[in-house]
Formats: C-alpha cells, sequence, structure tokens
C-alpha cells in the first residue's frame, strides 16, 4: 500500500494491514521530521482505504522506536515558541488520526519504545510487549521538558494518575513486565511469539470481544477524579516531586501541573496545555543545557564505537595488579560485565580486601533484586585472585591500580610487562602521574596507556583513556573497547599533570584555598556552591576524596605548572593534614563524620577544624555570594579552555562531558563551555578580570580571549 524511507503499510489476506517502522540508514528506529511525514502519509492511506478490519503495527528492527531525533531539537526550540507548539501540532494530529481510525489497532513491541515511541504506542487500542531487552518510558524530563506528544495526556487515562506522575516526573526506563504491572501495556510475551499474541489481540478486537472503543472514549475523556481525590493528588505531587527534583529541574514539577490544568478536559484540550507547557520547558536554560549533554553524549558513544572497531581483538581476558578497595571495584565492574579478570596483589590481606569490596557490591545488588544469588555467584567465579603471574600470559589487557607512587609503579609495571604476552595492554589506573614518564621503565612504551577510573568505580561513569608519546592506537583502542564492555565512558586525552578532570578540578579547589585565606567561611562557600549546582561543596569533596590524596595531587599539579598552581601560603588542606584529619577516612576532616541510623556517614559541623584552619587566615575581606563562585568557577574554567587550546581534550563537548562524568558538574548548567556560552566569553573575560590580582589562574587563555573579542561561542 505504501513504501517510504521510514516506513511501510503491507495489506494481508484477512484485511488486517500491517504498519512497518523501519528507518533505512540507520540501527534504530526514530521519529525524525521525515517519519512524522510518511506517517501522515500512511494514515491518510488507512483512512481512505475501504475493507480494513484492523492495523497492526511493527519494527522492523531489534527495537520499536527509541523516540524523537533530538538532533532535530535545537532548530525547532530555537524558532520559538509558537514554531514550537506548531510542531507539535504535527506530531499529535497523527497520533490522534491513528487513535481515530475505523478499526482497532494493536502495536507490538519489540525492545524500545521510548518518549515518542511510547506516546505512540499509548496512541494505539492495545500495547503487546516482548520480554527482550525491552525499555518502555517517557524519558524528557531527563532534558529538561515534558513529553509533548500526548504522554502528559494519555498515560494518565490509560494508566492512572499516580502511574503517570512517577513515570513522567521520575523519566526512568522500564521494564515490560513494569510496564505490565503499571497497566501502561495488555500482555508480555516471549519475542518469538510477540507477533502471534499482536495478532490474536487485534482479531479478538475485530471480533467485537475487546471493546477497545471504550479504551478510546477512556483516552479522550477527562480523569476519572472527583475534585477532592484531584486536588489531593496534585497537590502532594507537585510537592513531593518538587522537593526531589530541586528549583533547577523545573521540568518534573512544571508536567504535574499540566496533568492537573487538563485534569478536567477532553483529549483536544489536554493537547493544547501540554503543548504550551512543553513550549515553555523547551525556552529555558536547562532544557537546553541537557538536550546539550544528550547531543554531546552521542558524540562521546559515537568515538568510542570508533575506536572499538579500530582493535586488534575483543577483550576476552583481564587482570588488576593490587586489589584492596580500587581493585576491587575494577575487578567487580568487569566481571559483572562477563569479562573474567584476574585480580593479583603481593599479599592474601590485599587479596581478602579485594574480594570483600567486590562481594559487598554485589550483595547490594541481590538485596535491590537486581541479580539472583545465583547470578552473583556467576559473577564472583570470573574473578581469580592470583598472588602470583600465573597465566598472565594468556590476558589480552592488564589494568595496574596500586599505590600512587611512581617509582612503586615503575617497578610493579616493568615486572608485568615480562609476565605477559608481546601484544598485551597493559594501562595504568594513575590519577596524576605522567604515562610519558611511566612508559619510560618498559620495553614496549607502544603497549601502554593510561586507563584512570574514577572512585567509586562502580557509580563513576567516566574513564579517562591518557595517550602517552609512545601509545599506539591499538593500545588505546584495545582500551576504550574494554572500557565500553565495562560499560563505562570512556574519554581519549593527551597526557600532561593531572591529565583532564583532575587538571581542571585543582584550579577550582586552588581558588578555594585562596577563599579561605581570605577568611571567607568554607561552609559558607560548601552551601554556595552546593546552591549553584554541585553536588556537593569544595570542603565536603575534599573530605570525600580524602584531605592526604588532595595534598598529594596538589603538590604534583605545582610541579607540573609552577607558574600557575604553585602556592605562596600554607592552605587550609595543609594544616588539616598536618593535624591528621584526612577526611571520611579518619571521621575528621574540615568536618566531623559519624555513621547514621542508616549506617552511612553523615557530616557535621566541626569547631576542631575550624581552630585548626584559623593560622592559615591572613584576610578577612568581605565578599558577595556572586563573588565567591566567581572566584572559585573562573580558575577551572580558564585551566579547561588551555586543555583545549593545548590539545589535551579534542572538542569541547568531550570536555564538558568529563566534568559532568567525572566532577558531578552541574548537568543543567550543560558543562564549563556550555556554562560560558550562556553568560558569553567577553562576561566570562570581564569577570575573571576583575580577579586578575589572584594569579595567572584568573587569566583566560588566548582562544578564549579570541572568542570574546569575535562574540564566538564554544557550540554553534
Amino acid at each position: 500500500m505504501f513504501q517510504g524511507k521510514t516506513l511501510s503499510l503491507v495489506k494481508h489476506a484477512d484485511a488486517v494491514v500491517e504498519l512497518i517502522f523501519d528507518l533505512q540508514g540507520e540501527s534504530v528506529n526514530k521519529f525524525n521530521l521525515l517519519a512524522v511525514a510518511e506517517l501522515e502519509q500512511a494514515l491518510g492511506l488507512l483512512e481512505q482505504t475501504k475493507g480494513i478490519n484492523g492495523l497492526l503495527v511493527t519494527s522492523a528492527k531489534e527495537v520499536f522506536i527509541v523516540g524523537a531525533d533530538v538532533m532535530e531539537f535545537g532548530a525547532v526550540f530555537a524558532a520559538g515558541p509558537e514554531q514550537i507548539i506548531g510542531h507539535l501540532a504535527n506530531n499529535n494530529r497523527n497520533n490522534c488520526r491513528l487513535e481515530d481510525l475505523p478499526f482497532p489497532t494493536v502495536v507490538a513491541i519489540n525492545g524500545i519504545a521510548l518518549g515518542g515511541g511510547l506516546e505512540f504506542c499509548l496512541a494505539c487500542d492495545y500495547r503487546i510487549a516482548s520480554t527482550s531487552a525491552t525499555k518502555i518510558g517517557l524519558p524528557e524530563t531527563k532534558l529538561g521538558i515534558i513529553p509533548g506528544w500526548g504522554g502528559t495526556v494519555r498515560l494518565p487515562r490509560v494508566a492512572g494518575l499516580d502511574t503517570a506522575v512517577e513515570w513522567i516526573a521520575a523519566g526512568k526506563e522500564n521494564t515490560a513486565e513494569q510496564a505490565l504491572a503499571a497497566h501502561v501495556v495488555d500482555a508480555v510475551v516471549e519475542p518469538a511469539k510477540l507477533r502471534e499474541a499482536a495478532l490474536f489481540t487485534l482479531s479478538e478486537a475485530i471480533k467485537g470481544k475487546f471493546n477497545y472503543q471504550a479504551r478510546r472514549a477512556q483516552k479522550k475523556a477527562p480523569l476519572q477524579l472527583n475534585i477532592m481525590e484531584s486536588m489531593l493528588a496534585f497537590e502532594t505531587s507537585k510537592a513531593f516531586v518538587g522537593a526531589q527534583a530541586g528549583r533547577n529541574y523545573p521540568a518534573p514539577v512544571t508536567a504535574i501541573k499540566a496533568m492537573q490544568k487538563a485534569a478536567d478536559k477532553g483529549r483536544d484540550e489536554a493537547l493544547q496545555i501540554e503543548a504550551e507547557a512543553f513550549a515553555k520547558m523547551a525556552q529555558t536554560p536547562a532544557a537546553q543545557s541537557l538536550v546539550g549533554l544528550f547531543i554531546s553524549e552521542q558524540l562521546l558513544s559515537k568515538k568510542a564505537k570508533g575506536w572499538e572497531k579500530k582493535a586488534d581483538k575483543k577483550i576476552a581476558r583481564a587482570a588488576v595488579l593490587g586489589a584492596g578497595i580500587m581493585g576491587g571495584g575494577i575487578a567487580y565492574q568487569s566481571a559483572s560485565r562477563g569479562v573474567p579478570i584476574k585480580m593479583k596483589d603481593i599479599a592474601q590481606k590485599g587479596i581478602d580486601l579485594g574480594l570483600a569490596e567486590a562481594n559487598k557490591l554485589l550483595s547490594k545488588r541481590v538485596d535491590r533484586k537486581k541479580m539472583t544469588a545465583s547470578e552473583m555467584g556467576d559473577v564472583l567465579n570470573r574473578i581469580e585472585p592470583a598472588l602470583t603471574y600465573d597465566g598472565f600470559d594468556q590476558i589480552d589487557i592488564v589494568v595496574e591500580a596500586v599505590v600512587e607512587n611512581p617509582k612503586v609503579k615503575r617497578s610493579v609495571l616493568a615486572e608485568a610487562e615480562t609476565k605477559v604476552s608481546a601484544d598485551t595492554v597493559i594501562a595504568s589506573n594513575t590519577s596524576t602521574i605522567s604515562i610519558t614518564y611511566l612508559a619510560e621503565a618498559l620495553q614496549r612504551p607502544e603497549n601502554f596507556c593510561g586507563m584512570h577510573f574514577f572512585n567509586p568505580v562502580h557509580m563513576m561513569p567516566l574513564v579517562e583513556v591518557i595517550r602517552g608519546i609512545k601509545t599506539s592506537d591499538n593500545a588505546i583502542a584495545r582500551t576504550v573497547a574494554y572500557a565500553n564492555t565495562m560499560g563505562k565512558k570512556a574519554i581519549v586525552v593527551k597526557d600532561c599533570p593531572g591529565f583532564l578532570v583532575n587538571r581542571v578540578l585543582f584550579p577550582y579547589l586552588a581558588g578555594f584555598a585562596m577563599l579561605i585565606r581570605d577568611g571567607v567561611d568554607y561552609q559558607r562557600i560548601d552551601k554556595l556552591m552546593e546552591t549553584w549546582g554541585w553536588p556537593m561543596g569544595p570542603a565536603y569533596l575534599i573530605d570525600v576524596v580524602g584531605i592526604d590524596t588532595a595534598v598529594h595531587a596538589e603538590k604534583v599539579m605545582a610541579d607540573g605548572f609552577p607558574d600557575r598552581m604553585q602556592r605562596s601560603f600554607t592552605s587550609c588542606t595543609d594544616a588539616l593534614f598536618a593535624a591528621n584529619r584526612l577526611g571520611q577516612k579518619t571521621e575528621k576532616g574540615f568536618y566531623n563524620y559519624a555513621l547514621d541510623k542508616k549506617g552511612k556517614l553523615a557530616k557535621a559541623a566541626s569547631p576542631e577544624a575550624l581552630e585548626i584552619i584559623k593560622p592559615t587566615v591572613i584576610n578577612n575581606i568581605e565578599i558577595s555570594d556572586e563573588d565567591i563562585v566567581a572566584r572559585m568557577m573562573v580558575p577551572m574554567a580558564t585551566e579547561l579552555a588551555r586543555c583545549l587550546e593545548e590539545g589535551i581534550v579534542e572538542t569541547a563537548a568531550e570536555a564538558d562531558m568529563a566534568l559532568v562524568y567525572g566532577t558531578g558538574f552541574p548537568p543543567f548548567r550543560g558543562g564549563v563551555f556550555r556554562w560560558i556560552d550562556s553568560i558569553g566569553a567577553q562576561a566570562f573575560c570581564d569577570m575573571a578580570a576583575k580577579f586578575s590580582q589572584l594569579g595567572a589562574l584568573y587569566v583566560p587563555p588566548a582562544s578564549l580571549k579570541a572568542k570574546a573579542a569575535n562574540n564566538q561561542t564554544f557550540y554553534g
């Protein structure tokens, strides 16, 4: 009946028509502008053709529809509210026409149905889902927007208000079984039976045994809630979700407000309310930042897959040198993703600590019903403890994770190289030590690179893959491939002190130390930076990292960049380190720590820390909150701009994503470079100039000054 580049219509002998989504040239289906236009044509044919009994909707790919094409959002959002609402109207007309066809419709959901993909499914009469890797949900709030193709209208009418609020506000992906329990889908079957089950459902609806018209009436009608139920449900939801999301992420509460405003309206009026709320969110800085991060994440994924394709072999066996917390975390991550790993240490005590760490992480997953005890056993069986190098000649990649000491690392790396095959890649998990320097101890430096995990390994998504002067492309490719397999976000950077993340994090902490020196209370700084969007303030962050670790890394950075990072004063961290207050590990740092009722370390103000720090305070300035934030952020931003200028990182997108993944930089701000774009390069340079007397960290590099002079941005 119809053959397009994104979908086709096939008429079967039993007067059932099949609508098949199959976007040419792509591995997944998505609603781009072409798909929307072709769906409009197909619906016209379905409306005009007589003798059709029912419509079956399927996908020719391994997934159903991943959602809208986010790459098209920029142009749409930039066009303004009226154009955004007009864009939404095209999609909503299609879904309403689908919902109003003069025969029943059944969709077979295989794999992913997210965002616009699920909204399309909700417009169908019946939804049958496959158990195979199915992900169903409305993740729009994670992009700073709300569902715009009927999600806030149909989901509460199909599955109930509680489910709609939970699914839309959280934006999480759900399994087929969870969708069935929530009444979002009507049945869940094995993949091999999906088509059969969908056709059976359609047949029963055609025969009149399933009342699809009643379902349509429910979706077109107001929500079935009385005034008291409605008020209680919506007001409670707004208060709870608002507290969870925070003021920097307005989309979840806006979605609930749209549902509330549309609760007593019919379908068409409710869709208009949703469209207006969507347009409002699409114009917010948060949406622009979060959509930008999504696009940057796609770039990262594409580059990582590109590196993986260049690898000479698949990583089948791995090893980690140095057990303990970090080694155990790496072993857990590798084994849990299906890659067997040897965990070697020189002492049984280290092995025991590493195994205990892996066991603890796995036990938590079992307790949370994320895996079975049997699956936990399988993962543990993939971790092979070792006190010798036996079998290392069969290893594809070795990750060194011993103590952060150059001499120790060089010794261990040189020894390990003699125990592995000539093509084994060796990677160091160092956080600060030069990869080129460590490679000097090796006979095959081309097989060596950095693989910097962030702690805790199982939670932090970023892995920096560091290229030394002699590192080969294959070593990078194999290491990125391993990171991909482990479920990590790999960013390839060049070698320099601190690499990328620590190189720009320590100027931020230097700004903090200078504020303390000048008499600003660190608790005030922590509160301000958390309000600005950081997950924790700088003092709290240093306590979590470890004050001893921070002092060591600070010395490495000062040696590497003496013109900017060498201090001429005794800092607050020096004083706390001398007093053996090392942070959470000793339960005393900037704050005091004790276990709360849930067994987690809770921080409390520490009068002792204030007394220890007092001698390091040599000024007593009055300063505004705005200037405190500026003095914290300018050093980080100028150093990141230098990294981009020097080619330490290839793109602004990768630089921004590294800080979001590696430091918790506020996602709603979109990264350092998006933040600079939002205020303007000239405004940033003016901000920096205000504090230029503080030193070179407050002087923008030439590339940033050029952007200011030419009114340029980091992102188009």
